[in-house]
């Protein structure tokens, strides 16, 4: 689904060769770069460079102790920035590029800033299948440090109307460039597996289901509880949180209420995340929906019950984030 919403924006530009040339330019001289990626649009910078890292959490408004996650254009460049093993290389070889986000053991002489991982000895690193991404990385000579190009804690971003609300032309704290290459197609963040331990675990639900990564590594992975100094980012218990309370769970909505719906049998629903009852389609159309019922100022939104298998489950993560007190 596309955004009604639009404005000119001269830091905007499309993933042409001209505006990934801009948008590596920018990265290559210490700015931020709004980007998009098959999940959500990333907030960049040079992963290396410790004023362009810190320039994210002080746009974001983010907690210092939330690692971001390392975008990479191929995986030899993986594997010079964090210890690969086995697993590593199943996953890798199996999901790569795409939505799955790796936290392996830093290498000791890995040319990262020490803010990516937060104070911790791990690192977050994912190969993305967005082609502009990986253009824009490749052409910048570096990893891209890169959360969700959103403040934080709020709705993530999954078109380039989004970022250009979160951050208004006259902000000196925002992107220099955002790449506009259309809709993401998956919609939700990544998965994260927490690889640097005895057990794989699971720190995020995401693009990649459970089922499919336990399959693809031919054991299973335990999931990890809400906790205060995260290993990735969407941990924290409150995130991806509209400005307006939301209900899950729900049948109708309440006075002065929107209702989010899922599936055919929803009635009187403001906004469907998909009438067919798709969990991939719901997945690609969450975020944007979200957007939407937020900016009409409502008492709340209501979400109705979400099938908490697949995609369902990291449908169902972002909710309980967002409607957490």
């Amino acid at each position: 689904m596309t955004d009604s919403y639009s404005t000119p924006d001269i830091r905007r530009v499309t993933a042409d060769p001209m505006g990934i040339a801009r948008a590596a330019d920018a990265l290559s001289s210490g700015r931020l770069v709004a980007f998009p990626t098959e999940t959500v649009y990333g907030l960049g910078a040079d992963a290396g460079n410790d004023d362009a890292v810190a320039r994210i959490f002080e746009a974001k408004g983010r907690p210092h102790f939330n690692p971001l996650i390392v975008h990479v254009a191929g995986i030899s460049s993986a594997r010079d920035l964090v210890h690969f093993d086995r697993r590593a290389e199943i996953l890798a070889d199996r999901f790569w590029p795409g939505p799955l986000t790796l936290v392996l053991r830093r290498k000791s002489n890995a040319s990262l800033s020490l803010l990516v991982s937060a104070g911790l000895d791990t690192a977050a690193i994912r190969l993305p299948q967005h082609a502009a991404a990986r253009s824009i990385i490749e052409a910048a000579g570096s990893p891209v440090a890169a959360p969700s190009a959103n403040r934080s804690g709020l709705i993530s971003p999954t078109t380039a109307d989004h970022v250009c609300e979160a951050w208004s032309v006259e902000s000196e704290l925002g992107p220099e460039v955002i790449v506009d290459d259309g809709p993401c197609k998956i919609g939700l963040e990544s998965t994260v597996i927490d690889l640097s331990e005895t057990a794989p675990t699971l720190l995020r639900p995401g693009g990649i289901a459970l089922e499919e990564l336990e399959a693809g590594l031919g054991e299973g992975i335990r999931t990890s509880e809400i906790i205060d100094a995260p290993k990735s980012p969407g941990m924290l218990a409150r995130h991806y949180a509209p400005k307006t309370p939301l209900v899950m769970n729900a049948k109708t909505a309440g006075p002065n209420g929107l209702l989010l719906g899922f599936g055919p049998k929803t009635r009187n629903a403001d906004l469907n995340l998909s009438p067919s009852g798709s969990l991939r389609e719901a997945a690609a159309n969450l975020f944007a929906m979200l957007h939407k019922l937020d900016r009409r100022g409502m008492a709340e939104i209501a979400v109705t019950t979400i099938p908490d298998t697949g995609l369902g489950r990291a449908i169902n993560d972002r909710l309980h984030r967002a409607a957490a007190e």
